[in-house]
């Protein structure tokens, strides 16, 4: 709201008016406007919660430190979410497609996770949402992503059309003053279902070349398997954040981790001036995603003020689905989809740890009689709790481990 505020207004050359063109500045009034709200409006929220008796039922699993926790608030996503919604609607191009898709994301997955919440806390049933519904609601909400990606025109990718030819680009340049021109001239738009690959010299991976026997059709048709690459993905990694929500910090800590390199990783693809250096895709309008992004970061950390242990508040279902749906749409967007295992190598390994326990039990039960467990406790930060780690050494660690994967997945970039 405020960035066409300003955009009107610097036609009156109002001092400081047109610095709210700046993605750079509006990202930094962001962050600023989103920390305040989560650390000074989220204690009030959080009173609030505690009025209400709004606290999560702990079951008792024998973990240290478990019962100090019963009672705490819950439902402190909407700290979360109010502080990543209210900087976005007063900072961003609110008309570009891919803050759209980022808004519908948070609100949608947020949405399901209140109800979430809801049925747990007020309806007293320990199971919340049935599983059944929220893959319902995740398959939704990727076949939206999936399809507005497909048929909007605004979703492009820009690729050179000048490489080793007679006419440098330079000569190019040197004649030409009107940039709109030198543009043309060196690449054009086009619908894609290109992706990036890690460690690769020719780092880009056409889902089509899983369809080339299709012949004419296989365009088409790679859409529909990128459509279901989204569905699996938003599925994946919004599941995998809500499992790692079990330790005062822990998914706060380790998105604010994963978000801010996927806010670098989205400048570099929304500028075309890194983007040729680094010898990556280029993708218009996607700079934008940066002042999302810093919402969302300032959002995470503010909320770890309160978060961190002993934790005051737990953010529930309507933070940890929003947070992952979040991060997995956006490393969708900005084409760095199959980089996700290496960034979110954290979600990862806390999803698998509960595949491979639950799948050991039933193997183990069938063929033995017994169920057996290859871990103490699933998710994997349980494990190292029942082994006699401390909790905030465990999130420590975590989380110096997310930010290891967070550099690895910047230095992919350039090692190829």
């Amino acid at each position: 709201m405020l960035y066409y505020l300003f955009a009107y207004l610097e036609q009156f050359d109002i001092p400081g008016a047109g610095m709210f063109q700046y993605i750079s500045f509006r990202s930094a009034i962001t962050i600023i406007t989103s920390l305040i709200i989560s650390m000074v409006f989220g204690k009030y929220i959080i009173n609030f919660l505690r009025k209400q008796q709004i606290g999560e039922e702990i079951r008792d699993l024998g973990l240290e430190g478990q019962l100090n926790k019963k009672g705490t608030p819950t439902m402190g996503g909407i700290i979360i979410l109010g502080s990543i919604i209210i900087p976005t609607l007063l900072f961003a191009n609110i008309l570009n497609i891919y803050v759209i898709l980022m808004l519908i994301t948070t609100l949608w997955l947020g949405t399901i996770g209140f109800v979430d919440d809801y049925i747990k806390i007020f309806k007293k049933n320990k199971q919340g949402l049935t599983g059944k519904f929220k893959i319902v609601g995740q398959i939704g909400l990727g076949l939206i992503i999936g399809l507005t990606l497909f048929i909007s025109d605004d979703v492009v990718v820009r690729e050179k059309i000048i490489n080793n030819t007679e006419t440098t680009q330079t000569e190019i340049v040197e004649t030409t003053d009107d940039l709109e021109e030198i543009k043309q001239q060196f690449t054009h738009d086009i619908k894609s279902t290109k992706t990036t690959i890690p460690f690769f010299k020719n780092n880009e991976f056409d889902y089509e070349y899983l369809v080339k026997f299709m012949g004419k059709h296989s365009q088409k048709a790679a859409w529909l398997v990128f459509i279901i690459v989204v569905i699996l993905i938003v599925t994946a990694v919004s599941n995998g954040a809500n499992l790692t929500d079990g330790l005062d910090g822990l998914a706060t800590g380790t998105s604010a981790i994963v978000g801010s390199t996927l806010g670098i990783l989205a400048y570099l693809s929304g500028n075309m001036i890194y983007a040729d250096y680094l010898n990556i895709m280029y993708i218009p309008q996607t700079g934008e995603l940066v002042v999302f992004m810093s919402a969302f970061i300032g959002a995470t950390i503010g909320f770890l003020w309160y978060n961190s242990y002993p934790a005051q508040v737990f953010m529930g279902d309507t933070g940890s689905l929003s947070l992952g749906g979040i991060i997995a749409v956006f490393a969708i967007i900005i084409r760095k989809e199959l980089l996700i295992p290496i960034l979110c190598g954290i979600f990862l390994v806390e999803n698998l740890s509960v595949v491979l326990q639950v799948s050991y039990f039933k193997y183990t039960k069938r063929k033995y009689g017994e169920g057996r467990r290859i871990f103490k406790m699933s998710p994997l930060h349980h494990h190292y709790q029942l082994k006699g780690y401390s909790e905030p050494k465990i999130v420590m660690r975590f989380m110096i481990v997310a930010i290891l994967l967070a550099v690895i997945t910047i230095v992919t970039l350039k090692i190829r």
